[in-house]
């Protein structure tokens, strides 16, 4: 039996759900629906035959599932037509003439109306939508893009009253839904750049300040413009979008056009293996075309940045930095952020002044932001590293391993000698994290976690990597040496900073225990250190936001419950 059998016997005994607007379902026998993505291989095949006997009528045809096009003479057309409906319900196609379009020039519109008098076919000289993009006059192109735009506007427009009370929903929203809707109409029309005008004037007047509060440096918006990982949002000016869109889809496809005019209903493997070896090539020129002018982008923002805030755009623009904006808001990964926890999120990436907070600190100190990252007051310093310690050993836990302890106590020095005085000798020393099975099953490795603040004077002085060099060798002068000798055990720093960065030991270690976890899972790898990215990326981002918003004051007298026993005043 041929193995396709089991996939294809899925539609025939079963129902599915067909979801309606308003939440509800209707269920369906019948057979793959919209969205499906065996439908498109469903249609190739059960109109391979039907495809096959109208190749001889015309000069060209084309069929995209269940919507079929032609081109040529208005003689063939007609007969083209004629045996698409003798033939097409035959293989369960019913042609529709009130659905269908005669695209004609102008001289040839009562000839067309003649010949196709009583089918029900629409004959018209101005244009028509095909597969979702205008073909016909630049004047019905402008009319069809510009309704479409005006369309997107309001709903632009409503997003941002959304974001004002949700504003991480409102991003995800048009980040991963809204700004997709125009990507194709600009992938498969030219010269449209101008109507996306009031598209780009929506985004720049409403929405982004909707997220980011009004009045922004103008420089800004080619920052935004920029993919996140790059250190932007992602939220392309939408006019030269659309030209660069259409530019690189033109070359992507440039193979699949060519394959489509040869009007074959057949390939060999030689011509198969020939268009399967250019698509890739056309798609691997496209991507490095668009990432060499990313670079170009990212260079040119860049260098409207005040210079004393680039070696914080450096940091933003790092990989891992922007995990926690790419991700949905989902409650049970606590990936949620509230309004002020998300508009503070974004004031930090990009150094913009904070409101409606204290000026001068409960210690007496100036409360700048650099300031609120650093003051131990309110315990909010200690609070961050001790999440991101606790975070490490779930998800050592999570990744298979054993014995796993938090704050292990390390054996004492009896005698040994050390090659850095830097080494912690008191026998009371203690590490943040240890546990068996992350190199090899029975052998230990320890742990120290650090979280530095980007925005401190000496940090900011150094590159990011000789910052993470610096923290890293500090720990490594600390504690390796001990571990190594009297443990017998394996020692790795795991340093972070303040803008979600981790340092390079941290990568590896963290990229291991993905590994750990996809093989106990069986998630894939990708999957899995994405996974743990973005937990790591959350914990800090809200012990960072707390400590910007915390109390530290004292407005009320502490009960001392150490001093009291219980059972005399229960």
């Amino acid at each position: 039996m041929p193995r396709f059998f089991y996939f294809f016997n899925q539609y025939i005994p079963f129902t599915s759900k067909l979801f309606l607007y308003n939440g509800k379902f209707i269920m369906s026998r019948e057979g793959t629906t919209q969205g499906d993505n065996a439908a498109a291989p469903f249609y190739s095949i059960s109109l391979y035959p039907l495809m096959n006997d109208l190749s001889s009528i015309v000069e060209f045809q084309m069929f995209y599932a269940d919507d079929g096009a032609s081109a040529g003479s208005l003689v063939n057309l007609k007969r083209w037509w004629d045996k698409l409906c003798e033939r097409g319900p035959g293989y369960g196609y019913y042609p529709n003439g009130a659905k269908s379009v005669l695209l004609v020039k102008p001289q040839h519109l009562s000839r067309a109306q003649e010949v196709f008098d009583g089918t029900g076919v629409v004959v018209t000289v101005d244009g028509v939508r095909y597969l979702g993009s205008p073909i016909g006059t630049a004047d019905f192109k402008a009319t069809f893009v510009s309704g479409k735009v005006d369309e997107w506007c309001r709903q632009v427009e409503l997003l941002s009253a959304i974001a004002l009370s949700e504003p991480q929903c409102a991003y995800s929203g048009y980040s991963m839904g809204l700004s997709k809707k125009w990507l194709f109409l600009m992938r498969t029309t030219s010269d449209i750049g101008n109507l996306f005008d009031p598209l780009e004037e929506a985004i720049s007047n409403s929405f982004i300040p909707a997220l980011l509060g009004p009045n922004l440096p103008q420089h800004l918006r080619s920052v935004f413009a920029l993919p996140s990982r790059d250190g932007g949002l992602g939220i392309h000016i939408t006019p030269s979008q659309a030209e660069a869109e259409f530019s690189n889809s033109t070359q992507a496809t440039a193979p699949l056009k060519e394959l489509i005019l040869e009007q074959r209903l057949s390939i060999d493997d030689e011509r198969a293996s020939r268009f399967i070896s250019d698509s890739k090539e056309a798609k691997s020129d496209v991507v490095k075309k668009k990432r060499k002018i990313q670079s170009t982008e990212k260079e040119s923002a860049c260098g409207n940045i005040p210079e004393n805030e680039r070696r914080l755009f450096d940091e933003i623009s790092s990989r891992g930095a922007s995990s926690w904006l790419t991700a949905l808001p989902l409650k049970e990964h606590g990936f949620v952020l509230n309004k002020q926890q998300f508009h503070d999120a974004l004031l930090l990436r990009y150094n913009l002044p904070f409101q409606n907070i204290p000026l001068s600190c409960a210690c007496g100190k100036v409360n700048t932001l650099e300031h609120c990252l650093s003051c131990a007051l309110g315990g909010y310093v200690y609070m961050r590293h001790n999440n991101i310690r606790d975070l490490t050993a779930n998800i050592l836990l999570e990744a298979g391993c054993k014995d796993v302890e938090v704050e292990p106590q390390l054996l004492p020095i009896s005698g040994e000698t050390f090659n850095y005085r830097s080494t912690i000798t008191e026998n009371s020393a203690r590490l943040d994290v240890s546990a068996r099975g992350v190199w090899s099953p029975l052998d230990k490795v320890y742990t120290d976690i650090r979280v530095f603040n980007s925005l401190a004077p000496t940090n900011n002085r150094q590159s990011v990597d000789d910052t993470f060099r610096r923290h890293e060798q500090e720990k490594i002068r600390n504690y390796n040496d001990r571990v190594i000798q009297v443990e017998k055990a394996t020692f790795m720093p795991l340093v972070f900073s303040t803008t979600g960065l981790m340092g390079p030991k941290a990568e590896v270690f963290y990229k291991r225990a993905a590994t750990l976890l996809s093989n106990k899972t069986g998630h894939t790898y990708s999957d899995s250190i994405r996974y743990i990215r973005l937990r790591l990326s959350f914990c800090l981002l809200k012990t960072i936001l707390i400590s910007i918003r915390g109390y530290r004051g004292n407005c009320f007298t502490r009960f001392n419950s150490y001093d009291n026993d219980f059972n005399l005043i229960i």
